[in-house]
């Protein structure tokens, strides 16, 4: 022991008060947020290891959407686009990891703190899980209370270990040591060392990623794939078929293909599931209620015996800015919502059918939509496969020419009939538009924008849309240069978009090119730009290219 900085020996009760006061707050802040980190790595266990039980972080997430006001979340889609999920799911993290290392350091002074955050962070973790109608109370409860629990036995077991870690500190104003090193030579558990301290929580923090890893491991092989494979859409061939007769620009490269792939992906998903449902097939049903004279149920079995139809619709998210990718083109299989609802027989002035997913999920659209000419259909299949889980297996609604906000509920479980004015779907009180109309759009794809291409023949290219009206024209505008019209592609109906190409002899310089659409009812798409809030983006795609 060094004699230097000690005004005067300090008495063994000094020593002993000061050790008993705890770790630095340094160590006690990771132990603490090792604490928070493995509550939650136990909800990825058990949510890998249960069909229906989502984890902490999904369901706060969950709750986070639900809560968020309308602009928040239009803010969130612009920003991030389909990253937005991944964002708050991380976001959800480090915020509990920052509670945790706040709780720590707090338990420095206080060793009430830590259980009384525990006993909330379980009470919270109960509340966001039985929120999730998949779920059960008691389930939610024991989830909660064992990752909670858990969070909290490793917080003390590391505050425990900083504890006899740290060398011992005693207050300057009780005329102890000013300078906190060298008072003892050694730590009064010589194995308990800071080394010691961080080789603990570095296990913890090992422990944590395997439980997480597990976690996923168990979730992969839960997934209804196994189950999908076995579901059979025993149609598609005739507009494959037809498809193969067409004449599309696919050949143009960085053009969007006529058809858009739906593995992986390639064909965008925008909804409000932090976690995939998943729906065992062999037990899904879909009800239809509401304002019908015979309620019934539907089995996948029951679907699938029915006369089932094929058609190609592009569906797109009302948070699609102008040029975006928010909207693909597949060929969709299943059964005509009308002929569902002939045989549950709709009430006169039953004006909205309200769809509802597993997940609470909900759209409403006119009733009047399922019978007047479009494509209106529950659909189990796509592109000549069932439906991917990540686009609603085993069942979906399609309905062209709206927006999916208001129509294209995913893992659907119920149709209800109501009035107009008697429901509100999940987006509209969110400050979106109760009918979402899709707007006439046109895009460029090639040349990208800030693309750097060779003087001499370049194609301009891109898609075009209008669902139930169709693309009559398609026009680009180079410089200040007259509008010129584009070649289309061929298209199997005008529910799906068209391809367009112009043949450019691109000279040297800078270039600026708009593009803009007419469709089928003779109407120019608009010019002036807009919010994609409350209805959809409008205005021309324009792209800057140099030709070198």
């Amino acid at each position: 022991m060094t004699t230097t900085d000690l005004k005067e020996p300090a008495s063994d009760a000094e020593e002993e008060s000061a050790h008993a006061a705890g770790p630095s707050r340094f160590l006690a802040a990771i132990a603490g947020a090792l604490g928070g980190a493995f509550a939650l790595a136990i909800g990825e266990l058990i949510d890998g290891a249960s069909k229906s039980i989502p984890s902490l972080v999904t369901s706060a997430g969950d709750w986070v959407i639900d809560v968020s006001p309308g602009q928040v979340e239009r803010n969130a889609i612009d920003a991030l686009g389909t990253n937005d999920k991944p964002a708050l799911l991380i976001g959800t993290v480090i915020i509990t990891i920052l509670i945790g290392a706040a709780t720590g350091r707090a338990s420095v002074r206080d060793s009430r703190v830590a259980p009384t955050v525990f006993t909330v962070f379980a009470l919270l973790g109960w509340w966001f899980l039985a929120r999730n109608p998949l779920n059960t109370s008691s389930a939610s409860w024991l989830v909660a209370a064992i990752s909670a629990l858990g969070g909290f036995a490793v917080f003390r077991l590391l505050f425990s270990v900083a504890r006899t870690a740290e060398p011992k500190r005693l207050n300057p104003a009780s005329g102890g040591m000013v300078d906190i090193v060298d008072i003892v030579d050694t730590p009064t558990n010589p194995a308990a060392t800071r080394r010691s301290f961080f080789g603990w929580a570095g296990g913890v923090g090992l422990a944590t990623a395997g439980l997480v890893g597990w976690g996923r491991k168990l979730r992969n092989s839960k997934l209804v794939d196994a189950a999908r494979d076995e579901v059979v859409v025993d149609t598609g061939s005739e507009l494959v078929d037809a498809l193969a007769d067409i004449d599309t620009l696919d050949e143009i490269p960085g053009i969007a293909s006529y058809v858009t792939d739906s593995t992986g992906s390639n064909f965008y998903r925008i909804d409000t599931a932090l976690s995939i449902p998943q729906v065992d097939p062999s037990k899904w049903t879909l009800k239809i209620t509401g304002m019908v004279d015979n309620p019934v149920e539907f089995t996948l079995a029951d679907i699938q015996a029915m006369d089932l139809e094929d058609r190609a619709v592009t569906i797109a998210c009302v948070s699609n800015e102008v040029g975006g990718g928010l909207v693909g083109n597949a060929l969709w299989t299943g059964i005509p919502i009308s002929t569902l609802l002939e045989i549950a027989g709709v009430q006169q002035g039953a004006t909205q059918i309200v769809a509802r997913s597993v997940d609470d999920f909900t759209t409403g659209f006119p009733t009047e939509l399922a019978s007047d000419g479009r494509t209106a259909m529950l659909a189990i299949g796509m592109n000549g496969e069932a439906l991917p889980v990540r686009h609603g297996f085993p069942a979906r609604l399609v309905v062209a020419g709206i927006y999916g906000y208001v129509s294209a509920t995913k893992w659907i479980e119920e149709i209800n009939l109501t009035r107009w004015e008697d429901f509100d779907g999940y987006w509209i009180p969110r400050g979106w538009s109760k009918e979402g109309p899709v707007k006439t759009q046109s895009r460029i794809d090639v040349p990208r924008l800030g693309s750097t291409i060779a003087s001499g023949p370049q194609p301009i290219a891109g898609v075009a849309w209008a669902p139930t009206r169709g693309i009559a024209k398609v026009e680009v505008q180079v410089g200040d240069q007259d509008w010129q019209e584009a070649t289309l592609g061929d298209s199997l109906n005008d529910e799906t978009w068209v391809q367009w190409m112009l043949e450019w002899d691109a000279p040297l310089g800078d270039h600026l090119i708009r593009v803009r659409a007419t469709d089928g009812d003779g109407i120019l798409q608009s010019e002036q730009p807009t919010r994609v809030d409350p209805n959809g983006a409008a205005g021309w795609h324009r792209t800057v290219v140099r030709v070198t």
